[in-house]
């Protein structure tokens, strides 16, 4: 192993900071583009299979189309509310851009990446290199051949083909590379597919551009009564990249990327939670009844009614197990690890049981609620009567114990789920949330009226603001406002807001900020009619993105990067739901925001 990664990074090229990455999704997975014009990463087929392109963590497999000058400055931007990329870079002699997507609506079994080059200015002379390494670099590319305008090739058990791409060469690697040349004002298109099996279908750009186009068009609402429309559809747009066709919705498009330097916090991200796909379910219907909501609600709905009480924190995005944690032959994102999957898909997590409900009664407020998820909110109602005694893992997925934020979620979704099913049953719904309640305040409220961690930890937790705010106490419970100040005054500084404190060290030395707490104390601020206060939240952690505007779980304040996976799923689920809620237009007031 040692010397498979000593080559690798012989021939690496040095990664990017993360906030300088780009990502491209369709939902079934998602790339990362580099400022170099590379894709930095791509797993194939799906979110959890081996990637193809993983410079990211130093590996085998590449994509690049880039300037040939080297004296030039790069750029970009998102087509507005869409994960359509426009790359661009100013050379010596002029401006070209790289359009890039990868073509929805989406198949399983088959990627598409459109990438379309453009010499804005003057001539265009770039250079393309196209290397596909299936199973995380193991596997080059055989058997190439150039038919009928198309390059065909396999790779492990991967097909490829690349259409646009007739004056490349084959390699003695097995990739192909080769020089583009546009005058000014001309485009051309890349379309490179990877499937499992054959395809012989027409790689026709323009229609596949066209269908992307409309796919995104029709996926992502115009935002105009948030708080920040523009970012509000980029939330939009991110969530649905990262849901597939079943449902899932995968926290991050990546792994292992470290949320500090070499302390074995590196996690596989690419599988779906059931809270955060309840964090994006429950966002999207404080907006509206938009698809997303629909797709959270059956991919929840399936889990729960497969597993009920025994339900998982988190499964692969086809609805299974999460295989266990093991190492891959690549050197690792610098300061991070070389690992994929999660030991997470096997620890109880009880404030996912609330969050289902909560997701179950945001539906149902909708009248989205069928009669499969309805039974699945009863099951979850069960399971939660069950085992609301029990330690678990938490939100922070730590050691066992009786975390309060995990039952005062259930609180929350036992209530919103009475309130708005309304059955014969509600009653006794209703009063399990009152005994939780009851037997937590005994046993979590400090002496001086905040909640605390839980039943054995008096110190601060930030993430207690969100079910305080979605209810689990009245918005003129001095319990909310105490621990809003005990949040604000012992984990914020310079505007972010930390998780909680890891011993006497300082905030920011241990970890970055979390930009979910953020935005939950923004939440909280807007629970207690304080709307300046919110604004001041959101937007200051609205603002701990890169210039291509994605946020990752963490942020570290003083060098201003991004930390941990890219990019987290619940920061744009609840900068989404921040955004609505001050959004809205108060009785006899103006709408807040921008």
């Amino acid at each position: 192993m040692k010397d498979m990664t000593d080559r690798m990074a012989e021939t690496a090229e040095s990664p990017w900071v993360l906030r300088d990455y780009a990502l491209i999704a369709d939902g079934e997975r998602g790339a990362l583009v580099d400022p170099r014009g590379g894709i930095a990463w791509l797993c194939a087929p799906t979110w959890h299979s081996g990637a193809v392109f993983c410079g990211l963590l130093g590996g085998p497999g590449h994509y690049r189309v880039r300037p040939t000058d080297p004296w030039n400055v790069w750029g970009g931007y998102y087509e507005d509310g869409t994960l359509v990329r426009v790359s661009r870079w100013v050379t010596s002699d002029g401006i070209t851009s790289c359009r890039e997507a990868l073509a929805v609506p989406a198949e399983t079994g088959r990627v598409v990446l459109l990438r379309q080059i453009r010499a804005v200015r003057g001539e265009a002379v770039v250079d393309v290199d196209l290397n596909v390494r299936a199973e995380y670099g193991r596997r080059a590319m055989t058997e190439v051949r150039h038919e009928d305008g198309v390059w065909r090739a396999r790779s492990g058990s991967l097909h490829v083909r690349l259409a646009g791409a007739d004056g490349l060469r084959a390699c003695r690697d097995g990739g192909l590379r080769g020089e583009l040349r546009l005058p000014e004002g001309a485009a051309h298109d890349l379309v490179l597919e990877i499937a499992t099996d054959p395809q012989d279908a027409p790689l026709r750009p323009r229609a596949l551009w066209e269908a992307t186009q409309q796919w995104w068009k029709e996926a992502v609402p115009r935002c105009a009564d948030t708080a920040a429309p523009r970012d509000t559809r980029m939330a939009y747009a991110v969530l649905n990249g990262l849901t597939s066709t079943g449902g899932g919705m995968v926290a991050a498009a990546t792994t292992a990327l470290p949320e500090r330097a070499d302390t074995g916090r590196d996690y596989d991200y690419r599988y779906a939670w059931i809270r955060d796909q309840c964090y994006a379910g429950i966002a999207v219907a404080a907006h509206g009844p938009h698809p997303l909501l629909d797709r959270a609600v059956r991919f929840v709905a399936g889990r729960v009614l497969e597993d009920g009480a025994a339900l998982r924190p988190a499964y692969t995005v086809d609805g299974r197990a999460l295989p266990g944690e093991h190492t891959l032959p690549l050197i690792g994102y610098p300061g991070g690890g070389d690992r994929a999957g999660n030991r997470a898909g096997s620890q109880f997590q009880l404030d996912a049981f609330g969050e289902a409900l909560q997701l179950f009664a945001a539906a149902a407020r909708h009248d989205a609620l069928d009669e499969r998820a309805a039974k699945a909110a009863r099951l979850t109602v069960e399971a939660v009567a069950e085992r609301w005694t029990e330690p678990d893992a938490g939100l922070w997925e730590l050691d066992d114990r009786w975390w309060t934020h995990s039952r005062l979620s259930c609180v929350v979704g036992l209530r919103e789920l009475a309130h708005h099913m309304r059955t014969r049953s509600s009653a006794d719904w209703s009063r399990l949330a009152d005994r939780i309640l009851d037997t937590t305040r005994a046993r979590c409220l400090h002496s001086d009226g905040h909640w605390q961690r839980s039943a054995e930890d008096a110190g601060p937790e930030a993430a207690l603001l969100l079910p305080l705010a979605r209810g689990a106490v009245p918005p003129t419970d001095a319990s909310l406002r105490l621990t809003h100040e005990q949040v604000v005054r012992r984990l914020a500084e310079d505007g972010y807001v930390y998780r909680f404190r890891h011993g006497e060290e300082p905030l920011g030395d241990a970890e970055g900020a979390f930009l979910l707490c953020g935005l939950m104390t923004a939440l909280s601020a807007h629970a207690q009619g304080r709307t300046a206060e919110a604004l001041r939240w959101f937007e200051r952690t609205r603002s701990a993105c890169g210039p291509t505007g994605l946020f990752a779980e963490e942020y570290d304040v003083a060098q201003r990067q991004l930390r941990g996976n890219l990019p987290q799923a619940f920061v744009h689920a609840l900068l989404l739901e921040c955004s609505a809620r001050l959004g809205e237009v108060p009785e006899g007031g103006a709408r807040a925001g921008w």
